[in-house]
């Protein structure tokens, strides 16, 4: 019988979110809640696995990795791109990659981007420590009011432009930038294009809406965070290498910034980084995504294109020259 692994399974919702009946008439399923320990460990515990059903990035696919993986035969990934996984290396080997969708995915992260800036402006998660420790007011940093402040987006896609207009609703003046971003684009947005250096200047919380590219890596590096203002709030819910950690790190360990983060260079972030004991972040385990009805539709879509894929049908494929004969 067919071995499907189901990876990184973090939160304990796979089984919950979808009906799995189907393809356990068909295959042996395995679930994995734990993320592995390194690429051998991967590697070991998947290598008698001919399908894999791949939580976005959580896990990485080098062709390393893939090319070790001599059972697998198919991928199902839960969204529609990764830029975690060899996709050519997939199709070197035949191994199609069937993609879900994720029609709810950009109105949830844009809407933890504004649930990080309003808790970092507001210091919600000191006063929560507060309240459960017996206090009031005593001890809480006071807050900024976000009315009449500037908001900075770098990149207007689906999800900054929804940033966007939650910082008009806040009163806020909204600047954004990115390389292609037009004046026309902005303004039809109903903000104001500005170059680079003028958002990081004039901002006083700037949240990050970019695809990882090497283009886009680094982002914001150490001469960028020296120009942005001091107390601003810097908001990723991107991915973790637009931010330069180690220049970061530096600045708030100076007290000059408050970082908001959703997302990291290394995921789970290690238990020791340093970023989980600095008193100016706030931080979140890359939940943007993680709703119950983009759960849903992640994993009953790969369900899906996993009973198409035995049926000799695959559908939904990323790579269609892996299919080719």
């Amino acid at each position: 019988m067919t071995k499907v692994a189901v990876l990184d399974d973090w939160q304990g919702v796979a089984r919950q979110s979808a009906d799995w009946s189907e393809l356990e008439k068909r295959a042996q399923v395995r679930i994995f809640e734990k993320p592995f320990g390194d690429a051998a460990d991967f590697v070991r515990q998947l290598a008698n696995f001919e399908i894999i059903v791949a939580m976005r990035e959580r896990s990485p696919f080098p062709k390393t990795v893939i090319d070790q993986l001599t059972t697998l035969k198919m991928i199902a990934l839960t969204g529609p791109r990764t830029w975690t996984m060899d996709i050519a290396a997939c199709t070197a080997r035949r191994i199609p990659v069937c993609h879900t969708g994720g029609a709810l995915a950009s109105a949830a992260t844009a809407e933890i981007a504004l649930g990080l800036l309003l808790t970092a402006a507001r210091h919600i998660v000191s006063a929560d420590v507060s309240m459960r420790g017996g206090r009031f007011q005593q001890q809480l940093p006071v807050g900024t009011a976000l009315e009449g402040k500037t908001l900075g987006v770098i990149g207007l896609g689906k999800i900054g432009s929804r940033m966007a207009r939650y910082g008009l609703a806040l009163g806020m003046r909204v600047l954004a930038w990115s390389r292609n971003l037009t004046h026309e684009a902005a303004s039809s947005a109903g903000v104001q294009r500005v170059e680079k250096d003028a958002l990081l200047r004039e901002s006083d919380a700037i949240s990050l809406h970019l695809v990882l590219s090497d283009l886009s890596r680094g982002t914001i590096g150490a001469e960028e965070l020296k120009k942005m203002k001091d107390h601003a709030i810097l908001i990723n819910t991107s991915r973790g290498p637009l931010i330069e950690e180690t220049a970061l790190l530096e600045h708030l360990r100076a007290g000059r910034l408050i970082a908001a983060l959703d997302v990291f260079d290394r995921e789970p972030l290690p238990e020791n980084h340093p970023l989980r004991s600095l008193p100016n972040t706030v931080l979140t385990p890359h939940q943007g995504y993680g709703t119950r009805e983009i759960y849903r539709q992640f994993y009953a879509e790969s369900i899906e294109n996993v009973l198409a894929y035995l049926d000799g049908h695959p559908i939904r494929v990323l790579n269609p020259e892996a299919l080719a004969t």
